[in-house]
């Protein structure tokens, strides 16, 4: 069994993460953190997360810099789901021991320090660790992940638009003029479990934000290699994201063309979900999946595609899981779904 800890374990994705562990047959959860001057210090992880109960009840435990330490020398595994500044001050002394550091924070996503200065509001100052970091876009990144020190786990609307452009992107589908127009929906539970009024569930109605300056837009572009056109929304519900876009294709692409690409590209994926419909957020909440479907308009060369996920699963703790089953030589989907007996 390989030992691995969860640091940031008391909110919505590290609980997750702990959740997923407990349940999967390769690991052994060997410890729960949270920061020093946590207020969930000390308590079980049941209780801050009723649902857990039976499941993991062990204490989350204040963490320290010696325990950091120590932590990266003895155990296989740590999954950080901590605020970026905490990810980018703590990185150089784990990965300095025999850890594997899968990390669900933006802190080593963006591989421009200037891009990643002005989305993030401070300065990175570990660009040789940030060059090293690895991109965890688990169905498209495998090799890279399988022999990576430190992954960076994507964001939750990057999974969700990736998933969807990259198969288009790859076989030179795009219409290279035309800037892919992304608009996505997310539940409430992505900004995170700590009390704030603007996410407050009562407080909430549909509405965008960060437009045309949210940090996940320079993200998506990175890994899918164009610009993009991306503005969230926050709904008034608790989890998943449902994103729809918008891209115009090269002239003469057939339907049977953009079906082939997305057939090709997710044939072995159990993870990917190819639908005969549009997708919606109940048949993927809860799941570590990710559903699409696509419709061409041959006419026009304009293709609209639905992507949903689980904003704190595929989205955040069970592609951290994929990353670690990737990195540790399992299937992508181990822990994840359900065996299918031959």
């Amino acid at each position: 069994m390989l030992k691995a800890c969860v640091i940031g374990a008391s909110g919505y994705t590290g609980a997750e993460v702990a959740r997923i562990l407990t349940m999967h047959s390769k690991f052994e959860l060997a410890g729960l953190f949270v920061s020093q001057n946590s207020l969930d210090a000390n308590k079980p992880l049941s209780q801050l997360h009723p649902t857990l109960t039976g499941l993991v009840d062990q204490k989350v435990v204040p963490i320290s810099d010696e325990l950091l330490a120590e932590l990266a020398e003895t155990l296989d595994a740590i999954f950080l789901a901590t605020p970026h500044e905490a990810s980018h001050d703590w990185m150089p002394t784990l990965v300095a021991g025999k850890a594997k550091i899968f990390d669900l924070s933006g802190a080593f996503r963006i591989k421009d320090v200037d891009v990643f200065a002005d989305n993030y509001g401070f300065a990175h100052q570990h660009s040789l660790l940030l060059e090293k970091a690895v991109y965890g876009l688990a169905e498209w990144n495998a090799d890279a992940i399988a022999d990576a020190s430190l992954v960076a786990v994507p964001g939750c609307y990057p999974t969700a638009s990736l998933s969807a452009l990259k198969p288009l992107f790859n076989q030179n589908l795009l219409d290279k003029d035309h800037r892919p127009i992304i608009n996505a929906v997310s539940g409430v539970s992505g900004a995170g479990r700590k009390a704030a009024l603007g996410n407050s569930f009562c407080e909430v109605s549909l509405q965008a934000y960060g437009v045309l300056g949210h940090r996940h837009q320079p993200e998506i572009s990175q890994s899918l290699g164009t610009e993009v056109i991306f503005t969230p929304h926050l709904g008034n519900f608790k989890r998943g994201i449902l994103a729809t876009i918008t891209v115009k294709t090269v002239a003469g692409t057939s339907a049977e063309q953009v079906s082939a690409a997305f057939h090709q590209a997710y044939k072995d994926k159990p993870i990917i979900r190819l639908l005969d419909h549009f997708p919606k957020l109940d048949d993927v909440v809860n799941t570590a999946h990710c559903d699409l479907h696509w419709k061409l308009d041959e006419k026009s060369g304009y293709l609209v595609i639905g992507s949903a996920i689980d904003n704190l699963l595929k989205g955040a703790a069970s592609q951290a899981i994929q990353c670690a089953n990737l990195n540790f030589g399992f299937a992508s989907s181990a822990g994840l779904i359900a065996e299918v007996s031959q």
